[in-house]
Order: C-alpha cells, then structure tokens, then sequence
C-alpha cells in the first residue's frame, strides 16, 4: 500500500525559499518489512536525486521530518553543484544491521519505479552501492551501483574529497592560503566520509583531532595514521584548539551549547543538515566563525552518482567535485559583499539558479 500526496508552491515561481515539497509519498510492503518515505521537494532543474537513508527513527513523524530536510537541501545542493536534477530523498525506517533483506529492497525498487522518473535514489546512511545493485532489479532509477554493475561505486570517495576543496577554499579566505599543513583540525565522524577527509588532511600536512561514537570507526583511522589525536566525544572536540571544525556525523551539529563553545575559526564538513535551527548562521558569523555552507563542500558525492546517468568516469567525475573550491569562495564572496552570512549567500545562488534555468524549462518545444 501507498500513500502519496502532493503539496504545492506557495508561489507560482519554479523556487521559493519557502517553497513546499512538491510530492511526499509513504511506502510500505509489511511482509518485507518496508516502511519508507519519499519527498521530492522541487523539479525545477530535473528529476529530485538523492539517496536513501536507513535508519531506526524513533518515530515516523521524527523521519518524516528529516526526510523533508533532506530532500530541500538536495534540490540546493544539486543546484550549486551545476546539475540539472532536483532535489529528493528517501528514508526506510528501521536497523539496517538487522532488517534490510533482499525483498525488502526490491519492493522499495518498485515504488521508486511507479514514480516514472520522477525521483533518482543512491546511497545515504545505512545503505550501500551492494544495496543498490538489488534495488536496480527493480528500477532503472537509480545510481551509485557498484563498479562491477557499471556503477559509480562508492559516492563517500568524491564526498570526501568535495570538502577537502571547501576547506581548502575556506582556508585561502580565512588565511590567505588554501594549504592546510599544519593548520589543526578536529573531524567528528570518521565512518565513510570522514575517514576518507582525514587521508586528504593528513596528506596536505594537516595536525588532525578525531571523535566517533564507534570504536571501531576510530580505530581503523588510528591503524591507518598512527599519529592522528583522539578525544572522548563531540562536547570535548569543539571545545578544543583547532582551526577547523569539521563535522562528519548526523546533521544538527551546530547548536546554540556547540556554537557557543566552538574555538575554531573555521567550521567546514561532510554532514548534511548541520545547522540545528534557522539563527545559527548568524551566531557563527557573530563570532567571527567562517561558515562552509554544508550542502556545497559535500555535494562531492552527488556529483559522482549522478555522473552515472551518463556513463560513470572517475575523472570526470572527479574534475567536476574540484570546482567545489571555486564555488565556495564564490560563495564567500557574495556573502561579503551581500553582508549576509555565507548559508544565506548560497540559498540566495542555489534558489537564481532554479529560478532561471527553471522558467526556460517552461519554454514549450513542440511534440
């Protein structure tokens, strides 16, 4: 059984920045298990892309509401990343350790089909290129396979390497070089993204500081660069000298306790999501705390999946996540000379973008 509803503009624009999600659709197949939300919440630039989240929300409303979050941070991210897709994402309630199986993810594949294109998946949290090759059994609508299926593989890999460019970009503002040797840097979150960002630290000379919640997370980084610092939890890290905060965990990381206690000048990360409440960009910019808007430092990894749609190559790929540097200190730019916080500087690029390019959509071609 499905359920869908449609929520419309509440403007005749293709964008608004209090624009309603264009469609919600609730899908569930109780003998799989399956009990999943799809928001697709804007088609001015393409069909929504964006992956799927597995996790165990304490309640449908609790992943009703991320789900919402997400998928406008898609439409946005994959506006600044200068793709031609809009902004959609997925969540399927529960532990993926213990409920995800084979039927499971194939009737999630047939309620992305019955969409028509409407809606692209790949990976998020919880779920894995291995997964969306089962998923691909039932859809043509979706990317981030795995190579062996002609994929783009694992999407954490250009993820990673989008926020190195972001913080590279924030450095050069902030510092006046993009170089990060010996700058200090506290990564909370070392699973996919966040032990790949601390390769390219340590790589670039970087001092790097780490916290996760999973030991095992933390010790693989610690095999890999024995000289990378551990603390105990996210409260230790963002109190700590660093120069760059980056968060690489779930989203809301930035809140009034976090930013009040930040000592970093930099605060630039893998996450999605990260401001906790509408303000906080204001608050970070009040201390003089500069602000690598999330949805461009990590849309590193939507540039790879949806390089897929074409045919996937790495190197195309990958020159395309490079340019997250110049379009973040485009960001900074504007954001200095608008007297706006950097956050408000790139909803203000990513909403022109689905405003232009979506009224020459709206240019009839004929049959």
């Amino acid at each position: 059984m499905t359920d869908v509803f449609g929520l419309s503009h509440k403007d005749d624009s293709p964008v608004s920045g209090q624009a309603r999600h264009e469609q919600v659709i609730f899908c569930s197949d109780e003998r799989s298990g399956l009990h999943a939300i799809i928001a697709i919440h804007n088609t001015a630039l393409g069909p929504g892309l964006g992956g799927t989240r597995f996790y165990p929300y304490e309640s449908e409303q609790a992943a009703l509401a991320d789900v919402l979050n997400l998928s406008r941070a898609m439409a946005y991210k994959n506006a600044l990343a200068g793709l031609d897709l809009g902004g959609g994402k997925a969540v399927i309630i529960g532990d993926p350790e213990k409920d995800k199986n084979e039927a499971m993810l194939r009737a999630y594949g047939r309620f992305i089909q019955s969409l028509g294109g409407r809606y692209v998946t790949a990976c998020d949290v919880g779920t894995y290129s291995e997964d969306m090759d089962i998923v691909a059994r039932e859809t043509s609508y979706v990317t981030g396979r795995t190579l062996a299926q002609g994929g783009a593989g694992d999407s954490s890999i250009l993820t990673a390497f989008g926020v190195f460019q972001g913080m590279r970009a924030a450095a050069e503002h902030a510092f006046g070089t993009p170089s990060l040797h010996g700058r200090r840097i506290g990564v909370e979150g070392v699973g996919k993204v966040g032990h790949r960002l601390v390769d390219h630290l340590i790589e670039d000379g970087a001092e790097v500081v780490i916290c996760d919640v999973s030991e095992q997370a933390v010790e693989r980084v610690r095999q890999r660069h024995p000289q990378v610092e551990v603390v105990a939890d996210k409260a230790e890290l963002t109190a700590a000298e660093v120069d760059v905060y980056a968060p690489c965990a779930l989203g809301g990381a930035l809140d009034d306790e976090t930013v009040a206690r930040l000592r970093a000048t930099i605060v630039c990360g893998g996450a999605n999501n990260q401001l906790a409440h509408p303000g906080v960009e204001k608050q970070l910019a009040d201390r003089g705390i500069l602000y690598a808007p999330d949805y461009v430092v990590n849309s590193g990894g939507v540039i790879q999946v949806a390089d897929e749609i074409q045919g996937f190559d790495m190197e195309r790929a990958r020159a395309k996540a490079a340019k997250i540097y110049a379009t973040t200190l485009k960001i900074f730019a504007t954001a200095a000379e608008d007297g706006v916080p950097p956050a408000v500087a790139a909803d203000r690029l990513a909403e022109r973008r689905m405003s232009e390019v979506g009224r020459i959509r709206g240019i009839w071609l004929g049959q």
